[in-house]
């Protein structure tokens, strides 16, 4: 099992967005992704997302909302539960990152971009302000197979 986290900074109406176009064999190559990335060694969800976004934009956060866990299910890849975060409030500058391009995107934007199926799931509930909730997202291959949200099949 691997834990990750994945934050939406949120600014003027925009989501900061990761274009994955630099790193080789990338599980999300060509795809928009919120920041984040994997767990350290005794670190909690709230320490690795800060860490992440610090490493990836060089901002840091100064208050986050814990919105969600997402659990993906894959005929390819390891069970991974990613850790879900949105953030308001954050400052520094902006850096290069080197997995992608970062660029502000307006949130009703962000769902025409190239994503993962099951992250328009999730981003839809982050949009209608759900309180904390778990999302179960089963792939096979590429494809959604299936989703359940708190226990509930909704696809």
């Amino acid at each position: 099992m691997i834990n990750t986290t994945l934050c939406y900074l949120e600014q003027n109406g925009s989501y900061l967005m990761l274009h994955r176009i630099k790193k080789e064999n990338d599980i999300n190559r060509d795809k928009w992704i919120g920041i984040g990335g994997k767990f350290e060694d005794k670190e909690s969800p709230e320490d690795c997302v800060s860490r992440e976004v610090l490493e990836e934009t060089g901002l840091t956060l100064d208050s986050l909302s814990y919105r969600g866990i997402v659990t993906f299910v894959s005929d390819k890849y390891e069970t991974e539960w990613m850790h879900l975060f949105t953030s308001k409030h954050f400052h520094g500058t902006l850096k290069e990152c080197d997995e992608g391009k970062l660029e502000w995107v307006k949130i009703e934007n962000v769902r025409k971009l190239p994503l993962w199926e099951g992250d328009h799931i999730f981003l839809q509930l982050l949009q209608r302000d759900l309180p904390f909730f778990s999302l179960k997202l089963c792939y096979q291959g590429d494809a959604l197979q299936e989703a359940i949200l708190n226990g509930e099949k909704i696809r």
